[in-house]
């Protein structure tokens, strides 16, 4: 196959920069996409910044991948070309182990095979969405039913989407839930869309009074500001499900003790240093557990797909031009987007 543009960093230290990448000819089994849209998220600032351990260098991103159906295997059942379809954080696992087999990839025994950076527990290179196209087996493949006018918006939900649904539907939030989400950006803003179509009471926690306007036109019931004593006082004891997006360091006990008997907070957002211990009374007392969770199976990707497409939910982006990505690593750190950049493929040509 004849070489492909990309963007790749080439050290932790050196800006992206044009780059050109071969992909596989298409096997059987594969599927051929033009990438047209690629989210930005992130894990592709910290891998390509090299601030995660273990960054395979040249370094193409991008996990967040919407495009056209260009060429098939001949033993693939459920793509044509023309059609839409988009690809998440994974391209490959070991297809046997019992998360595998159980339709939970991003648990793989054996460690799934990243879009870029390649297998978990090390292997060769992959090379992510940053680029003209990608071939992936089929059956890591994503159906697209939204509006091709809505493609852009619709990449980010390969991530971040899927990074809330997940623990929103495995802790069953729903009608007669009072979901908590922590955090308003990329991943924070998703949850709050995604909670609040699944008709659950939703409650925002933001440091920020300026961001209460903008949680409920997403679809909070309630904004609390967590530095007020008085506000988070008042909803102690009253939440089944917190979701914690932040990716910092912070104290998990304020948020503990909002919890039921009973409740659940789940970790999606990593910061770069480990919280501080919990206060084990506030666990025990009410019998409250902090979980973790991993983006989601292909199964479950593909079902987070169909419910926005069906509820008309897509990510709030800013579209962005290839070259303007370290930009907009800058802006990241900032906290400067509402609430995710996406890249226009079209300006890597």
């Amino acid at each position: 196959m004849p070489k492909i543009k990309a963007y790749a960093a080439q050290s932790p230290t050196t800006p992206l920069a044009p780059f050109e990448i071969q992909r596989r000819a298409p096997g059987p089994e594969d599927v051929r996409i033009q990438i047209l849209f690629c989210g930005v998220c992130h894990s592709d600032l910290h891998t390509a910044r090299g601030e995660w351990r273990g960054t395979l260098y040249p370094c193409v991103p991008g996990h967040e991948i919407v495009g056209r159906v260009v060429a098939v295997g001949e033993r693939v059942q459920n793509f044509k070309i023309g059609d839409l379809a988009g690809v998440g954080c994974m391209v490959d696992s070991c297809g046997h182990c019992a998360p595998c087999q159980e339709g939970e990839e991003q648990y793989c025994d054996n460690g799934f095979t990243g879009t870029y950076n390649g297998p978990v527990f090390g292997g060769e290179n992959t090379y992510g969405g940053y680029s003209q196209a990608i071939v992936v087996k089929e059956s890591f493949v994503l159906r697209i039913k939204h509006a091709e006018q809505d493609l852009a918006s619709v990449a980010p939900l390969l991530c971040a989407g899927i990074t809330l649904y997940s623990p929103l539907r495995h802790w069953g939030a729903g009608p007669g839930k009072r979901i908590g989400i922590v955090g308003l950006g990329g991943l924070g803003h998703m949850g709050v869309k995604l909670a609040h179509a699944m008709g659950a009471h939703v409650t925002l926690f933001t440091t920020s009074s300026g961001k209460i306007a903008d949680g409920k036109r997403l679809g909070a019931d309630e904004v609390c500001i967590s530095t007020d004593p008085d506000q988070m006082a008042a909803q102690r004891g009253k939440l089944d499900l917190i979701v914690n997006t932040v990716a910092a360091s912070h104290d998990l006990d304020a948020y503990l003790t909002l919890l039921k008997r009973d409740g659940t907070m789940t970790l999606v957002g990593v910061p770069p240093e480990p919280h501080p211990a919990p206060n084990v009374f506030n666990l025990i007392f009410r019998r409250r557990r902090i979980a973790g969770s991993l983006i989601g199976g292909i199964r479950e990707t593909q079902e987070m797909l169909d419910f926005c497409a069906a509820h008309g939910i897509t990510s709030d982006i800013e579209k962005i031009s290839m070259d303007y990505i370290d930009t907009a690593y800058d802006r990241m750190l900032k906290s400067d987007v509402k609430y995710r950049f996406v890249i226009d493929m079209a300006s890597l040509a």
